[in-house]
């Protein structure tokens, strides 16, 4: 009696399963169904898309005619943007659905994937990164080397460079020697530095004389020596008739068009000067720290007895005390010509002494430089600069350094950048009197003994080619 009670009692179990299961059977039906009505409709949306976009524009405005009627008439749909609506809202409501049972629609899969892939397709290309802009001064004073040295750079074609641009302040404000003056020149020529250096050429403008009229001017110092100022488009058609004071060395141009230079300053990668007229070297410290620059300062100097030999040779006019004295063999060189001495001496010096001190301002941004190392090395000691700066040195830079060092004689002229460089730095020795080799010697000993330069104990250790006046030092490069 058990058992008869029992059996009804499975199959009403077995037929509730039975009953389950249908229904599941039926909901995952009815789910295929409706994808395939979505893909069905998603394709006739398309195809009336593709055909409402090939209508006329003129014949639809002609007819007066919405498109959704025209569509009404053929295919029988009211409206395209109901059918739109519609159709969004099934399909919101189907992912809503799959992503319930754990099923993510292929079609949907393969559409994202599509979209992704032309999206970044469609990406444009990301530029490679540029090498940051480098801003390289070289620092010097007059008859150290310092035009020749500065060609290294002047001879790269992705550098703007400007030879000597602070000479204009220097002949248009007149400034004292020494004490608060001195300092007050210091800060015009630094702010002026600053300027160039972001190719703002517009400020010589207010020093150079007379003054240019419309960004034309006739008169910029030296500019043969700088090629960005002789390359198209800065060299514009000659004028005849127009007298330019510092013209081109190597084609005839129009009078400079300042605002064409400030152009193609900009667009040069790289930025560099020479500058003799900036001695005091913490005065850069602002430049330094400007976000807007990447100061690189490389300090040149030379012995100071070749310098002053030199001197005496380029501006004899500024040395006729130091000539007379020579001659007629009195016994003291006048106070003031050996205190002007010691202070270029001792200018050089300090600033050379805080460059290696390697303050956290001027960290990685300083280098000395030797011009008799120079002379005897000029390759290795270009790339050695250009190592420091940042900068590719280019084969066009290394040609003219060839060129250049292995003349059989050096060129003419004060500012000639021909040497026969392993030969000429010593030249010196052999003209200069013992006796003035001995006031320089005694002005300058303490910036003498920091660069490596040995004193001469007598004429004959001065003359002699087997005594060497220079020790050998390595490279002045502060990381």
């Amino acid at each position: 009696m058990e058992k008869g009670l029992a059996f009804p009692q499975d199959c009403r179990d077995f037929l509730h399963s039975l009953r389950m299961k249908s229904k599941y059977a039926l909901f995952l039906a009815f789910v295929v169904v409706v994808f395939v009505f979505i893909e069905k409709e998603n394709k006739i949306i398309s195809r009336v898309s593709d055909r409402l976009k090939q209508i006329p524009q003129p014949l639809a405005d002609a007819n007066s005619t919405d498109p959704a009627l025209i569509l009404a008439d053929n295919a029988s749909l009211l409206s395209l943007s109901e059918l739109d609506s519609a159709f969004t809202q099934l399909q919101g409501r189907l992912r809503n659905l799959s992503l319930q049972l754990g099923v993510e629609p292929a079609a949907e899969a393969a559409a994202g994937a599509q979209g992704e892939a032309e999206a970044k397709a469609k990406e444009p290309p990301r530029p490679r990164e540029a090498r940051p802009r480098r801003h390289v001064l070289l620092m010097a004073t007059t008859r150290t080397g310092s035009s020749f040295v500065g060609e290294f750079f002047n001879q790269q074609g992705n550098i703007f460079y400007l030879f000597e641009p602070l000479w204009h302040i220097e002949r248009t404000v007149s400034f004292e020697s020494g004490g608060a003056n001195a300092a007050g020149s210091a800060l015009v020529y630094r702010d002026v530095l600053k300027q160039l250096f972001l190719c703002d050429l517009y400020v010589l403008e207010h020093f150079i004389s007379p003054l240019p009229e419309d960004h034309l001017t006739q008169f910029m110092f030296r500019r043969g020596s700088s090629r960005s100022l002789c390359e198209d488009p800065v060299c514009t058609p000659f004028v005849k008739k127009v007298f330019e004071k510092y013209h081109c060395k190597n084609r005839r141009c129009g009078p400079l068009n300042v605002t064409l230079a400030a152009e193609a300053c900009r667009r040069k990668e790289h930025m560099a000067l020479k500058a003799v007229r900036i001695r005091q070297l913490e005065f850069l410290q602002p430049l330094a720290e400007d976000p807007r620059l990447d100061l690189r300062v490389i300090q040149l100097v030379r012995d100071p007895r070749a310098v002053l030999a030199s001197r005496m040779v380029a501006f004899a006019g500024k040395y006729e005390g130091w000539k007379k004295w020579l001659a007629e063999g009195q016994a003291r060189l006048g106070e003031e010509e050996v205190q002007r001495l010691r202070g270029n001496c001792e200018s050089i010096r300090l600033s050379a002494e805080l460059g290696l001190r390697q303050p956290a301002w001027l960290r990685g941004r300083y280098m000395l430089v030797r011009y008799e190392d120079v002379a005897r090395w000029p390759l290795q000691k270009a790339r050695e600069m250009y190592r420091f700066a940042g900068i590719p040195l280019t084969a066009q830079v290394e040609d003219w350094i060839r060129r250049n060092t292995q003349a059989a004689q050096d060129g003419s002229g004060i500012y000639s950048t021909q040497k026969n460089s392993s030969e000429q730095f010593e030249k010196w020795r052999f003209s200069m009197p013992f006796k003035l080799a001995q006031v320089v010697q005694a002005a300058c000993a303490p910036a003498m003994h920091l660069f490596g330069y040995r004193l001469a104990r007598d004429a004959t250790s001065l003359t002699n080619r087997s005594v060497s006046l220079l020790e050998e030092r390595g490279t002045f490069w502060v990381t």
